[in-house]
């Protein structure tokens, strides 16, 4: 049922509270000093703690030792009992943490009820640690392109180091996906993962989310901080950070610990920090706006995310992955996805990257027909120009064109998205669009499109050449 650490420097108290302890199916421990507590605390921590305030004989006493188990084990729960007691020495003991007070003589039925609660409060949150270390593993490194292949070598050399990683890149290219696979892999997989959104968090409420909070009226609340000692803690979208906390963020990192707000001594810890951004900090410390020196903090490996555009080829792996998990945990069909399906995605602009892909196919499983495969017709309405009964419908700007210069338009932008598509691979590209190679490449040089190296793969630009650029100079 639980292991309960007893101390009190009365030995008929503590042996009695043990005897009616372990007839109720609990496991006991006796202590009759501080030393002894202490020791039997660093041997193995308990599920929970009676303790007398007055020790008799002890170098520290009851709210001594509460202070510094709420320090390093603050998810103990601690009922402080005393033959002393008033409300001063409740509050204090409240107010450092202790999970409730009872007074000497004490009713045995009123002390167990008080440890049943505290035991199933420990329980919720042991559980709720749980589930948050569980959900590490829900995220899956997905992609066989060459830029996604660089990515995972540079996440792979800073698993085991404890150096603080910055993740940059586009809004849902999958920074946090890439933030848990670092933690999954590390040798802190074992503790928790704590992610923090700083642009949901309200900047008046900023200091409380992350340090916690001590009042007389609650006691001790935990912030973030505490909740990720031993694992990782992730700032996501930190530039969204408040400038006065980012400040006190900044001496966390140099010192490895803070103060609770409205508390007053130094909570240690052992963390180590990720954070993300979609902006350009650099900018943003020119603004104004961050910190310079927590830039360089926590800028220690930069480490770039790709978004879909330059991983087109990653496209038909992440759908059916993400069909595959849609199935798995709401019950959604478990449908394939149509050729014609798949090149409509890969050519889909889609600037929310993997979390509007993500949407796009969880749309089309719940929305779609049947069982058979997901047709273009199930993805319309996601990104498509195509109109009703399959007619292409024309932009403006294409409309008012000549058929000479529409037609070099489209052409070079068709082309431009299936070779990206096709990640830069001409050979793919040329059988796909069904042209000879050198009639394809022929046509590129006609078109000015080119392909250049970036992120370890080839992405297609359009290049204007260099007579045409002379003549527009001029």
């Amino acid at each position: 049922m639980g292991d309960i650490l007893i101390t009190d420097d009365e030995r008929d108290i503590r042996e009695l509270i043990g005897d009616i302890l372990r007839d109720e199916g609990y496991a006991v421990r006796l202590a009759a000093s501080s030393d002894e507590c202490m020791a039997s605390i660093e041997q193995e921590p308990p599920s929970l703690m009676i303790l007398d305030i007055w020790l008799k004989d002890s170098q520290m006493d009851g709210i001594d030792i509460l202070k510094a188990v709420k320090r390093d084990r603050p998810e103990i729960p601690i009922v402080i009992i005393s033959g002393h007691g008033n409300i001063e020495i409740a509050v204090a003991a409240i107010k450092q943490g202790a999970y409730d007070f009872i007074e000497k003589p004490f009713n045995i039925e009123q002390l167990l009820v008080v440890i049943r609660r505290a035991m199933e409060t420990s329980r919720l949150r042991r559980e709720n640690t749980e589930l948050r270390r569980k959900d590490v593993s829900i995220a899956e490194m997905i992609g066989s392109s060459a830029s996604f292949k660089a990515l995972k070598s540079q996440l792979d050399k800073v698993t085991k180091s404890n150096g603080r990683v910055m993740l940059t890149g586009p809004a849902g290219a999958g920074k946090e996906v890439a933030a848990r696979y670092i933690h999954a892999q590390s040798n802190r997989a074992g503790g928790p993962f704590i992610s923090v959104n700083s642009a949901s968090i309200e900047p008046d409420r900023m200091e409380e989310v992350l340090f916690g909070r001590e009042s007389p009226e609650r006691g001790i609340e935990p912030g973030l901080l505490e909740e990720a000692n031993g694992g990782i803690l992730y700032f996501d979208e930190i530039a969204d950070m408040p400038l006065g906390t980012q400040s006190k963020i900044l001496r966390v990192l140099v010192e490895q610990q803070f103060q609770r707000v409205g508390g007053s001594d130094k909570i240690r810890v052992d963390i180590r920090v990720l954070s993300s951004t979609n902006r350009h900090l650099e900018d943003e410390i020119a603004d104004g706006n961050f910190r310079q020196e927590l830039y360089h903090r926590l800028n220690v490996v930069p480490i770039r995310v790709p978004g879909l555009e330059e991983r087109r080829e990653d496209i038909p792996e992440l759908a059916k992955y993400f069909i595959r998990n849609f199935n798995a945990t709401q019950g959604l069909p478990l449908r394939e996805l149509s050729e014609d399906a798949v090149a409509l995605l890969q050519t889909m602009h889609l600037p929310g990257n993997v979390r509007q892909l993500k949407n796009v196919i969880e749309r089309a499983l719940i929305l779609g027909e049947g069982t058979g495969s997901i047709g273009v017709r199930e993805l319309e309405g996601a990104d498509t120009t195509e109109g009703e009964e399959g007619r292409v419908v024309l932009s403006g700007a294409l409309a008012t064109l000549p058929l000479r210069e529409a037609r070099e338009l489209f052409e070079r932008e068709y082309l431009l998205t299936q070779i990206n598509r096709f990640g830069g691979n001409i050979s793919r590209t040329a059988n796909f669009v069904g042209m000879e190679r050198s009639a394809l490449h022929r046509k590129l040089k006609s078109l000015g499109v080119v392909t250049t190296s970036k992120a370890g793969t080839r992405v297609a630009h359009f290049e204007e050449p260099a007579a045409e650029a002379a003549e527009a100079a001029e």
